[in-house]
């Protein structure tokens, strides 16, 4: 009997901000979607265009909690991880299925957007406040430079 082999990668765009979710026995539960573009030549024009593929992922686990905080929608992310199909049964009675990539790994391939409360929260660089910069010594013939009053660089430098 010949093994197969259930491996994914996709890089795209998040379609929606995730949803946190928990399950009964207690796991949390990562939904995303992701747009992955395919590109075709358009047989009518002959340019080239890009076609959207929308993938859910789902993650699991703490993973699942730490990212829920930090993607966002329209980041750039890349996944590893393998494909899973459920099906059930709709609210109409109707059967319903779905291919989705659960993730082992997720990578965001930009840098995290900061929150206005994250901006807020960090110093700002305001004029003045700098530390002064050094001032050159000119010593004069035979004498030792000797340091500035209150320079931060007052210490004998050993070279």
């Amino acid at each position: 009997m010949a093994s197969s082999i259930n491996v994914v990668a996709i890089s795209g765009n998040l379609t929606r901000d995730p949803e946190l979710r928990q399950t009964p026995g207690g796991s949390q539960v990562l939904g995303v979607g992701v747009a992955v573009n395919e590109r075709r030549k358009n047989q009518q024009t002959g340019q080239w265009e890009d076609r959207p593929n929308f993938v859910d992922c789902v993650v699991f686990g703490a993973r699942a909690e730490a990212l829920a905080g930090i993607l966002h929608k329209g980041d750039k992310v890349a996944i590893g991880g393998r494909l899973r199909h459920s099906s059930w049964e709709g609210r109409d009675g109707a059967r319903r299925s779905k291919l989705e990539v659960i993730a082992d790994e997720v990578e965001l391939m930009q840098r995290p957007r900061q929150t206005v409360a994250q901006q807020a929260a960090q110093p700002v660089a305001q004029p003045g406040y700098a530390a002064p910069a050094p001032q050159p010594c000119q010593p004069t013939l035979g004498q030792a430079a000797a340091p500035a009053a209150g320079d931060p660089y007052d210490d004998e430098i050993p070279f």
